[in-house]
């Protein structure tokens, strides 16, 4: 698949032609970084190697728990466009690892159209990647952060590209955990979700310390020391992302089991692999 011209795709503020001018902050690690270093990506600095080697040394599961979030990505995605959707915003999007949120609902729906944002300068400098879109569909990307949902929803690139008074998919994959309760994370996510239409979806995943406490609160603890917010959430805390909105069943589930009849990873396939390593709530729910 090959890019196309600019009816195609469109890059936010701070376009990616120009991201060799920013300061990558190569001496701070960063949440969107590890997360690559966990898929197995080359795209992260030293100093991001070595929190994310700390997170495997007290965490072994991180990787399977990394995969497992793709891959129901990859699921919900799929699901969504099967049953209408062809508007998706991403937030927290991360580097991007083919085959993206966009390439997943183009397959299904070629006319689909996504929109990606992220904080990460690194991102920024990858972003061509995810505007290669369908002829017939479109994809733009936005350097924003989830805490300023303001931004986003204002953004030209998003106005642009999504037409808000029809479905909309809001896809917040492995992104709240890094909002602690202070930043009033349900407070955000209900900002995006008011101005999205009737027929919306909210996709949402979010590392638990449900199935091993310890260890996940000296995950956490590694985050916090290396400079990035974190808080774990129970069932019950993530089931509280979803209030209003009519449930995809089974509703909150650990990741790898929600819906593996969409197709999956073969890594990460129920019965493979345990809750505790997957360590990962997930959910889809509509707006009525």
């Amino acid at each position: 698949m090959a890019a196309h011209g600019s009816a195609g795709h469109d890059t936010g503020s701070g376009a990616a032609g120009t991201w060799a001018d920013r300061d990558l902050r190569q001496d701070k690690p960063h949440s969107a970084r590890m997360y690559d270093f966990y898929l197995g990506g080359k795209d992260n600095y030293p100093a991001d190697r070595e929190a994310a080697a700390k997170v495997v040394t007290a965490f072994p599961g991180i990787k399977v728990c990394a995969r497992a979030n793709r891959a129901f990505m990859h699921r919900a995605t799929r699901l969504l466009a099967r049953r209408g959707i062809r508007q998706w915003l991403d937030i927290g999007t991360g580097i991007p690892t083919s085959p993206n949120l966009h390439e997943v609902a183009q397959a299904v729906a070629p006319d689909a159209r996504v929109v990606y944002v992220d904080n990460d300068p690194v991102v920024l400098a990858h972003a061509n990647a995810l505007l290669i879109s369908s002829d017939e569909g479109r994809t733009a990307y936005i350097e924003a952060d989830v805490l300023d949902p303001e931004t986003i929803l204002t953004a030209p690139q998003l106005t642009g590209t999504l037409d808000l008074t029809q479905p909309v998919a809001l896809s917040l994959n492995a992104l709240m955990h890094f909002v602690p309760d202070e930043q009033d994370p349900y407070g955000i996510v209900d900002r995006l979700m008011s101005a999205l239409p009737s027929g919306s979806a909210l996709a949402l995943s979010h590392c638990t310390q449900d199935f091993d406490p310890a260890t996940w609160q000296r995950v956490v603890d590694i985050y916090i020391s290396s400079g990035t917010p974190a808080q774990l959430r129970g069932k019950t805390e993530v089931e509280g992302f979803f209030k209003g909105l009519d449930m995809v069943g089974p509703g909150v589930e650990v990741a790898h089991r929600w819906h593996p009849d969409e197709g999956t990873d073969a890594t990460v396939a129920t019965g493979e692999v345990t809750d505790a390593e997957v360590s990962l709530w997930a959910g889809v729910g509509f707006k009525p």
